[in-house]
């Protein structure tokens, strides 16, 4: 990989960071405002499920955010894998950062009896990815 394509991925990694973080802080803003005006759709015990998977994708996804601009930075300061290896682990990263969290606010956007909507099918697919992304760059920190 050039330095060129490296330079390009670390800037796609550090913008979709910034963004996602903007985006899951927004949507964390947005939760406690159901929760301080008591919307009931959102706070009723019914809703528990509801509220429990829009939690989970509001903090899977500052937290993914985060780690995008962690890789981000890693890539500029080359303390990452090179080549195929580097494209693999970006690509993975992006789409599990993704997929995690749209699994969880999708899966609570319709509940059945207390159970996560079909979004959530989702969620193993991009923890998969996630999980393949951080074991390239694990593994590459032994060998570069």
């Amino acid at each position: 990989m050039s330095d060129g394509e490296l330079a390009a991925a670390a800037e796609r990694h550090l913008q979709f960071g910034w963004w996602a973080l903007l985006a899951f802080l927004s949507l964390g803003i947005v939760l406690e405002s159901f929760h301080g005006f008591k919307i009931g759709w959102y706070t009723e015990v019914a809703n528990e499920t509801r509220r429990h998977l829009w939690t989970l994708a509001h903090a899977h996804g500052t937290l993914l955010a985060l780690v995008n601009l962690a890789f981000g930075l890693s890539l500029q300061a080359r303390g990452v894998p090179r080549g195929a290896r580097l494209r693999t682990a970006s690509r993975c990263l992006l789409a599990g950062s993704v997929l995690v969290p749209l699994g969880f606010l999708l899966g609570g956007v319709s509940i059945h009896a207390g159970d996560p909507g079909l979004g959530i099918l989702l969620l193993p697919f991009g923890a998969a990815l996630l999980f393949a992304a951080v074991l390239i760059v694990a593994l590459a920190q032994r060998d570069p």
